[in-house]
């Protein structure tokens, strides 16, 4: 494997640079709190290991090559990520894990916007067409086609996935500390609104 250290220094660049996983995290940490956060980053590795285990069995390239296969993965990415963001942008009321703590049915309430958190992480990366563009361009150059090439995927899909993770659990923690000013109503509706317009500017230009 070649270049190990330059991959990792790329890989955390492409997990810091602002995108639809950090304002996806960001959105579900601000409105529904840590956990919820935390979810969304579960969500993201989940989508980050079946793209990994796409390549491995060379079905990446597969998926990639016809245009109407790849064009299908991009609609329904495009779709999804600006319906996230209509529903964030007409949401009216506000979210405090606090009000919600004071109620009977708390944990459920809790676990499932965990569950929704979760779920908004692995399917805006499964259907995101530029993570497969990852494991076809970017993640072979580091490849010692030499060695074993399957191995050497994996290796190089858990780095990305732990990676991405750890940064966003980083900023989870951040936000989290920044509660009391960040469970402020009129600071929540300004930031769903703001989340909603870049999800929706993030699918529309999935499809330019």
């Amino acid at each position: 494997m070649d270049n190990l250290m330059a991959y990792i220094l790329m890989a955390l660049m492409m997990s810091m640079l602002p995108g639809t996983d950090t304002v996806l995290v960001m959105k579900n940490t601000f409105r529904y709190g840590a956990k919820a956060g935390c979810a969304t980053i579960l969500g993201i590795a989940a989508g980050l290991t079946f793209w990994t285990m796409i390549a491995v069995f060379g079905l990446s390239v597969v998926i990639a090559q016809p245009v109407f296969l790849f064009n299908i993965i991009k609609y329904l990415g495009a779709a999804y990520l600006i319906y996230l963001g209509i529903r964030a942008f007409i949401s009216r009321d506000t979210f405090s894990m606090d009000a919600v703590s004071e109620k009977n049915d708390n944990r459920k309430t809790a676990k499932s916007y965990s569950k929704d958190s979760f779920f908004q992480g692995a399917v805006s990366n499964i259907l995101n067409p530029k993570t497969v563009l990852v494991y076809i361009t970017f993640m072979p150059q580091f490849i010692d086609v030499s060695g074993n090439v399957n191995q050497q995927l994996i290796f190089l899909g858990c780095i990305l996935t732990l990676i991405a993770a750890g940064w966003f659990f980083m900023l989870v923690y951040f936000l989290d500390t920044m509660k009391r000013w960040l469970k402020k109503p009129g600071f929540q509706k300004v930031f769903q609104k703001c989340a909603g317009m870049l999800l929706m500017g993030f699918g529309i230009k999935l499809v330019i």
